[in-house]
């Protein structure tokens, strides 16, 4: 039984049509016309058809940023897209020939690490993806935690110093400041600006006009640079401390981490590991969960989405 994924990103879209067991059987690309709300729609639109033309797909699930109500119709909020209250599922499902449902795309990632990744032995798991902000997933006993109003497990926006950095959600002190791939290029700058440890960081900004990229610091970790691996402890800390608190609420056996940052693996992993062990609750009294790197990268909101949406259509 097929499914088609759709996953909306800010620079381009992508569809596929995906089996039971999470394989992908075609993929389309298309870049995003993120301006254009219309346009857009007739994009996913489009793409959806062209997916369903010919297979037997039943359902088509749509991955979008933001917050997604209980039905999974109605994209409340997306940052990027000039969506507010806007009744997606129905303006989509109006022009195509199989259900769709529509899933926050952090939501579809984790679920398909769930389904198919790194979770695939777990009932309860949470997922960390860490790019240009923090995304977050949760899997209790085996079903995608969404909220009683849809728009729950939004964990990059838990509060973790207060008054602290002001965040895009409105709020201040969120661990997406302090635990994103932003925040990495922060400490990194702050690293260069020091000098010490910070010289290949210093080195490598004055090469290129006085900014440092994400790639640029992810070279560097790679090169096992002391200041590039310095700011991802930094990262890592803040991250450790925030699995922390979640744990004590959600009780996850697995932890899984994905986005831009995870490239890291282990030299992200390891300062994680021991930040959480240090602020863990009643730490020696109760089992602890794993630590993994997400395992489908870049095709885990297309995965994510159609298996949703396949589930939805066989449950109902």
């Amino acid at each position: 039984m097929h499914a088609i994924g759709i996953d909306i990103g800010g620079t381009k879209i992508a569809g596929a049509l995906v089996d039971e067991q999470g394989e992908i059987l075609r993929q389309l690309r298309k870049p995003t016309p993120a301006g254009d709300s219309i346009a857009l729609k007739q994009v996913v639109v489009d793409m959806i058809n062209e997916l369903a033309d010919g297979s037997d797909a039943v359902a088509a699930g749509v991955a979008a940023p933001g917050f997604i109500d209980a039905t999974q119709s109605i994209v409340y909020y997306t940052p990027n897209v000039p969506w507010r209250h806007e009744p997606l599922r129905e303006a989509i499902e109006a022009k195509v020939s199989v259900p769709v449902i529509i899933e926050n795309d952090a939501n579809a990632a984790g679920w398909a690490e769930y389904r198919f990744g790194a979770g695939i032995q777990t009932t309860d798991m949470v997922m960390l993806t860490i790019g240009t902000g923090v995304g977050g997933a949760v899997v209790a006993g085996g079903k995608l935690f969404r909220g009683g109003y849809g728009a729950g497990a939004e964990l990059g926006h838990m509060r973790v110093v207060p008054n602290g950095l002001p965040c895009g959600c409105g709020a201040s002190g969120c661990i997406e400041q302090y635990g994103s791939g932003r925040a990495l290029q922060r400490y990194a700058n702050t690293l260069a600006d020091a000098g010490g440890i910070g010289q290949g960081l210093a080195e490598v900004r004055a090469n290129n006009g006085g900014y440092l990229h994400g790639s640029d610091i992810g070279g560097l970790i790679d090169a096992d640079d002391p200041g590039a691996l310095q700011a991802l402890r930094q990262l890592g800390d803040w991250l450790g401390q925030a699995a922390a608190s979640f744990s004590a609420i959600l009780d996850p056996q697995m932890f899984v981490f994905g986005g831009g940052v995870a490239a890291a693996g282990d030299k992200l992993l390891t300062p994680i590991r021991q930040a959480f062990l240090q602020t863990l609750p009643a730490r020696g009294y109760h089992p602890e969960p794993e630590f993994r790197i997400a395992e489908l990268v870049n095709d885990a909101g297309v995965v994510g989405a159609a298996d949703v949406a396949r589930v939805h259509v066989t449950e109902k």
